[in-house]
């Protein structure tokens, strides 16, 4: 069974409804990952091996190291990141939860319920 991949949501003004917005699972994913990366002592996101190849290859569109899913207007988020060396990482780790949430229930509406971080790998400065 394929999941929908895009979720409605309703745009009110004053006379009432106006119309309707979809996003695509893959947008609310796309904004998690960019709100963690900028994030002081983000190195970079992580993803599986099919992701790093694709995206070696020059394949875009793959959401590497973040997944979201979206119930009645509840997003659950879950990512992978390497961290700088020599950052807290609760620390860190707090402000991408914080900074993930914020970003994406400003800009689409929804509501964040949980964001899961996966701390896949520390990166040395060289």
């Amino acid at each position: 069974m394929e999941k929908d991949s895009e979720r409605n949501i309703s745009i009110s003004g004053e006379k009432g409804q106006i119309g309707e917005v979809r996003i695509a699972d893959d947008v609310v994913a796309s904004i998690a990952g960019l709100a963690a990366l900028e994030v002081d002592g983000v190195a970079s996101m992580a993803g599986n091996a099919t992701d790093e190849l694709l995206s070696r290859v020059g394949v875009r569109g793959t959401n590497k190291g973040a997944k979201v899913e979206v119930v009645d207007r509840v997003v659950s988020v879950e990512m992978a990141v390497n961290l700088k060396y020599g950052f807290n990482i609760p620390t860190v780790s707090e402000k991408i939860q914080e900074k993930v949430k914020s970003a994406i229930e400003t800009m689409t509406g929804l509501t964040v319920a949980d964001v899961n971080i996966r701390i896949a790998g520390v990166v040395m400065n060289g």
